[in-house]
């Protein structure tokens, strides 16, 4: 990992309070999809946990620019990110994190809610841009589907890739788009759409409580433990 300046090239709103943030750096950083980095506001303090904050990488290594995904709250970070300027200059560090794709996955699962879809959207563009054959089950949680971040993307991608399939649940109210399943991610709905689950490498993503029961739920339809690929996110 190193530390390096990233330039703000553009700014995308994926919902109501989700914006992605895209940067050009002054030189090329190879990573891992599913990686994430830390933006440093205050270089000065590197021990300031309300400016100096991690988030991972929705873009994938293929692409000339990094990406990083917030779910816009009133914390102190949030606020400064929220208020770059284009061409504006962001310290950053970057690649860290384990958790990642490697192409010898050929068969894989995500477990996912909330804002915890950035890295995967990191690991299905680079699958889809690097034309691998690896089969992918995605399912995504919400509480409604006016949050559901980057479903345009995962629509368009759908299309061109016939071995990635997503599932979208909102657990808040009966959906209206027919693409969408209402209801919580269970035991039921996974047996339902994929039967090979437990041979799969599973990555979870999303907060807390969710990483923890998709990890109990994942054991309980016998996914080796070695193949469950966490990360939790904690918001702010």
């Amino acid at each position: 990992m190193r530390e390096i300046q990233g330039e703000l090239i553009d700014v995308i709103q994926r919902t109501e309070t989700v914006k992605s943030f895209r940067f050009s750096l002054t030189e090329k950083v190879d990573f891992f999809p599913g990686q994430f980095l830390q933006v440093i506001f205050d270089p000065v303090n590197r021990q300031n946990k309300e400016l100096n904050k991690y988030l991972s990488l929705s873009s994938s290594p293929t692409k000339e620019y990094i990406e990083v995904t917030k779910r816009i709250s009133n914390s102190v970070f949030s606020q400064r990110l929220k208020d770059l300027k284009i061409n504006d200059q962001v310290l950053m560090k970057i690649p860290l994190g384990n958790c990642v794709f490697k192409e010898e996955y050929k068969r894989i699962g995500f477990l996912i809610g909330g804002i915890g879809i950035t890295p995967v959207i990191s690991i299905i563009e680079y699958i889809n841009d690097k034309k691998l054959d690896t089969d992918a089950y995605l399912f995504y949680s919400n509480r409604t589907e006016e949050e559901i971040a980057f479903k345009k993307e995962l629509d368009g991608w759908l299309v061109n890739n016939k071995n990635v399939k997503v599932f979208f649940t909102v657990t808040q109210c009966e959906p209206k788009d027919e693409t969408c399943v209402f209801g919580f991610i269970d035991k039921n709905l996974l047996q339902e759409k994929v039967c090979d689950l437990n041979e799969r490498v599973i990555f979870i993503f999303g907060p807390p409580g969710m990483v923890d029961t998709m990890c109990t739920l994942s054991l309980e339809l016998a996914c080796k433990k070695e193949n469950i690929k966490t990360e939790k996110f904690v918001g702010y």
